[in-house]
């Protein structure tokens, strides 16, 4: 079986016609509950991402397993006690029938998750590292910035060149600057 999958439909592709037909259910619900998510594969699995991983998922030969982070999981551990699974997974066994209201849930569940968690500092789209150096530095907002110089934010651990041209055009387009 190929295992360097590039866009979900190809992985899809890969199975007979009645999994398919159950994994494309899966993706009619999330894009359901989360239209503006994107589709990638990540793991060799299908997976939604906004900001961020919000679910995987795949087919097996006795299971569609469900991955939707511990978070996911320990929201709805009492309905998925009786499913197999680990920290930040869940089997759905292919002889039952599949719990789509469940993953709905599960989905809108990890969806409001991922939104309240969403950046609200100012920062632009940033490297884990330079998003890491900026917090332990003490910089919550953008607008903190402007209280440092460009050398001083450079000699930040974590922080590179991209990730400074970055910063300087969000101040930028907010009419802010960096101390000189």
């Amino acid at each position: 079986m190929k295992t360097n999958y590039q866009t979900i439909d190809e992985y899809i592709a890969t199975f007979p016609a009645e999994i398919q037909e159950i994994l494309e259910q899966i993706r009619q619900v999330v894009h359901h509950v989360a239209p503006e998510a994107s589709e990638a594969i990540s793991y060799q699995m299908p997976t939604f991402k906004l900001n961020g991983n919000l679910v995987h998922f795949a087919a097996f030969k006795h299971h569609i397993g469900f991955y939707p982070t511990p978070q996911g999981i320990d929201e709805f551990k009492e309905e998925l006690a009786k499913y197999k699974g680990a920290k930040g997974s869940v089997q759905f066994p292919l002889d039952q029938p599949m719990s789509y209201d469940l993953i709905e849930r599960i989905v809108r569940f990890r969806l409001e998750n991922l939104k309240a968690k969403q950046d609200t500092s100012g920062f632009p789209k940033l490297s884990q590292p330079a998003l890491r150096a900026l917090r332990q530095a003490g910089y919550e907002r953008l607008e903190h910035l402007t209280q440092s110089s460009e050398a001083e934010l450079s000699h930040l651990h974590g922080m590179g060149p991209k990730a400074l041209a970055s910063l300087k055009q969000a101040l930028h387009e907010k009419g802010l600057d960096l101390k000189v």
